[in-house]
């Protein structure tokens, strides 16, 4: 395996379709619905299993600006295939409904550095990834939904033999 987080010869999926929605990579272009759907929501985002206790998303919310230089972080990590971050759109909308991110594995929890390395922190635990998702406030009920679905497709597409993602 190289510095990458998934072995060189991994081809990385670049969709997930179900009836309620699809996953594509997160871009800039995904600016302005994202920050809608995750500013209408911080409340809801902070109580979703894997977000509990964490800084982010910040109750203050975020410039369009700010935001636009995170979405361009988790591409340039994409790219790199140091992690890779995914938007929810729903089928029937066409809507920015949530985010689903898949990280190397840190068993403190902290994301990784600005360079995209990560300092091993593995802790022994056998995580090979941390997955995190949410949904908007408005589409909480898709929120199980999205779990089982991301979940499946873990386990047959991806190189992991254990991730850590919080159940619904």
């Amino acid at each position: 395996m190289s510095a990458s987080f998934v072995p060189d010869d991994f081809v990385v999926p670049l969709e997930l379709v179900t009836p309620e929605f699809r996953l594509e990579p997160l871009e800039g272009r995904h600016n302005t619905e994202d920050l809608a759907a995750w500013t209408g929501s911080i409340e809801h985002i902070r109580a979703t299993p894997g977000f509990r206790g964490r800084s982010w998303p910040p109750v203050a919310g975020m410039s369009p600006e700010e935001n636009l230089r995170d979405l361009h972080e988790h591409a340039e990590d994409f790219a790199r295939r140091g992690g890779f971050t995914y938007t929810v759109i729903e089928t029937a909308s066409g809507e920015v409904i949530g985010c689903l991110y898949i990280y190397p594995h840190r068993a403190d929890g902290s994301p990784p550095h600005a360079d995209g390395s990560h300092t091993d922190a593995s802790g022994g635990d056998g995580f090979d990834a941390d997955v995190r998702s949410w949904v908007r406030a408005d589409r909480a009920a898709l929120d199980a939904t999205l779990y089982a679905a991301v979940s499946a497709w873990l386990a047959a597409r991806w190189p992991f033999r254990k991730v850590n993602y919080a159940a619904r």
